[in-house]
């Protein structure tokens, strides 16, 4: 692993770990003499995290981890909505027994993880968290369009800062069984009601989370 890289895993994990406060300035002067590395190898790991939305790159004032604001979360949640469902549409009139057997394990695999890692944690787990992002990303990955995945992996990790920043919980919601929904509907083909189940459950999941 390259120092650049090194950096950029090691911002990565405390941005989502919420180890920075919303809108807090990441200097990157601060950040290389921290990690033992030069100015230009600190820039170059905030250049990805502003790539992947994790930061904000600001005009003439360095960079920023993103504001945490219910209009920026209805916003990814918006964007989700109208890419994800046209995305699934696609992977479903793509896609062959190879991505099926893929969605069936990608979706066995986020059925068995637990949601916390200890009893009483309010945010989810890195390994919950992960295997949401596997299901949902597989559930697309045979649209056939790279531009598209990149979207969905841009939106999904703003989401997801967002949804580790918020201990929220719907108490009357039933999230494995709209999991177990968009499997089932996606395995028979059935476009129209896929697209419909993913766009709910995309949009549900920002009713779900605190209005800051």
């Amino acid at each position: 692993m390259t120092p650049s890289e090194r950096v950029y895993a090691a911002l990565r994990t405390a941005v989502l770990r919420g180890e920075f406060r919303p809108q807090q300035a990441l200097k990157p002067q601060e950040l290389a003499t921290a990690h033992g590395v030069s100015l230009a190898v600190a820039r170059e790991a905030l250049l990805r995290l502003v790539g992947e939305g994790l930061a904000d790159r600001l005009p003439n004032r360095g960079f920023a981890v993103p504001a945490a604001t219910a209009e920026r979360w209805q916003q990814i949640a918006e964007a989700r909505a109208i890419v994800e469902p046209a995305t699934l549409r696609l992977s479903l009139a793509r896609g062959d027994l190879e991505w099926e057997a893929a969605v069936r394990a990608a979706h066995h695999r986020l059925a068995g993880t637990p949601h916390f890692d200890r009893e009483g944690d309010t945010h989810l787990s890195d390994a919950w968290s992960e295997a949401h992002r596997l299901f949902h990303r597989t559930l697309l990955s045979a649209c056939g369009n790279q531009v598209l995945l990149e979207s969905f992996d841009r939106l999904w990790t703003a989401s997801e800062l967002t949804r580790r920043w918020s201990a929220h919980g719907d108490l009357g919601r039933d999230a494995a069984a709209e999991h177990a929904a968009l499997e089932a509907a996606a395995l028979s083909r059935d476009a129209d009601q896929a697209a419909d189940l993913l766009r709910r459950h995309v949009l549900r999941t920002a009713e779900s989370l605190p209005k800051t």
